[in-house]
């Protein structure tokens, strides 16, 4: 039989006992709301880390203004050395070159030609590192810069001081004197001669076997000594300006596409998405990841982290900045103009686009807690009863 207190009612003491109870439930409550899940920093955190509040990032409210002037997209193609370099005149001679020559004597018995025959040949003559081959009878004769045409007099006009009425003919075997490396993502890799069908990037391409990955994320960069240009390899194909003449000694690599954002927060996927070679704008890449989530998602909080170069950050803030400057652009896409400024704002490669949790999800998870709680600290009661 339970006592009664002095003074108190069965209802007060029934309250009473009930108090260790409820310190232990405002307790969970408490904590629940200070460490309740969520997909990341709420709008008001984002903007108290504005340079304005001692943070170090601008926050910059997209408008028409803004839009226009941060749609700066590194475009990939060739300088102008590239462009207007000149073919390689497939029948020039260089060093490193394998050359094969005939020569007929018009005579039995003939300086070169064993004793019964008219004609010898001379192969694998190798052009030297200064540009010479040797030919007997005719001492060490320049090659290097020649035709095969113009070494061919040379070495008959030589000839014909010992021998009557000499016959010649020289034969170029492309060497490693005009040769290209092609390497990446080809079915050919190696080292391959600049001969007269493949004297353009699309050419050596086509003799590699071509790429094996997808035309559309392509990228093919081109080393030219301390100079290097990179296209898409659709560019490629579509613009005839591209397909540049190559030299000796460059170094062709394909790559598959490395551009990316990511994408985090309410939305239907949080993923690191390619960008591919196609520009993408900030409705597209949201569309992309599965668009905001509808039982989330605050429409008013869409951010794009990034980092830009110092003319593009001054031209957005309105201000000469130094270096590179951490921007965060918000977009609101239930103003009026809010889907279109998201239409014309452009993703680049390393952009982190972030969507905010609508205020009330906050509430709705505060609200389960203490549902959650309430249920637990009740069942607590019931044990200690």
């Amino acid at each position: 039989m339970m006592l009664l207190g002095f003074g108190q009612s069965p209802r007060e003491s029934r309250m009473m006992a009930r108090l260790p109870f409820l310190a232990i439930l405002c307790a969970v409550l408490f904590v629940s709301a200070c460490a309740l899940p969520r997909s990341g920093p709420n709008k008001n955190e984002i903007l108290a880390g504005a340079v304005e509040q001692g943070g170090d990032a601008h926050v910059v409210y997209v408008n028409n203004r803004v839009a226009r002037a941060a749609n700066f997209t590194p475009s990939y193609g060739f300088s102008s050395s590239f462009m207007q370099a000149g073919s390689v005149g497939a029948d020039e001679i260089r060093p490193g070159d394998v050359l094969g020559l005939s020569i007929w004597e018009n005579v039995d018995d003939g300086l070169l030609a064993s004793l019964g025959q008219s004609s010898t040949d001379l192969q694998q003559l190798q052009v030297d590192s200064d540009g010479y081959i040797f030919v007997p009878y005719a001492g060490r004769v320049r090659a290097a810069g020649s035709t095969p045409d113009q070494l061919r007099r040379t070495i008959t006009g030589r000839l014909a001081t010992q021998t009557p009425d000499p016959q010649v003919t020289v034969q170029r075997v492309a060497g490693d004197g005009a040769t290209v490396s092609v390497m990446g993502k080809v079915f050919g890799q190696g080292v391959y001669p600049i001969e007269r069908p493949t004297r353009t990037l699309a050419a050596m391409l086509a003799r590699a076997g071509g790429v094996n990955v997808a035309p559309e994320v392509a990228v093919v960069t081109v080393k030219r000594g301390n100079e290097t240009g990179r296209v898409w390899l659709s560019d490629l194909y579509f613009n005839p300006s591209y397909d540049i003449a190559l030299r000796p000694g460059d170094i062709i690599l394909v790559e598959e596409d490395q551009r990316s954002f990511t994408a985090l927060g309410a939305l239907g996927g949080q993923t690191k998405v390619p960008l591919g070679n196609e520009e993408v704008n900030a409705i597209e890449a949201i569309a992309m990841v599965g668009g905001l989530s509808s039982a989330t998602a605050d429409p008013t909080g869409v951010f794009l982290f990034r980092d830009e170069p110092s003319t593009v950050a001054s031209a957005v803030l309105g201000r000469g900045v130094a270096g590179t400057t951490r921007i965060i652009y918000v977009l609101d896409l239930t103003q009026p103009n809010g889907i279109f400024l998201a239409r014309d704002f452009i993703i680049r490669d390393g952009d982190t686009l972030y969507v905010t949790e609508a205020p009330y999800v906050q509430w709705q998870k505060i609200l389960g807690a203490i549902t959650g709680s309430a249920q637990t600290a009740a069942n607590l009661q019931r044990i200690g009863e």
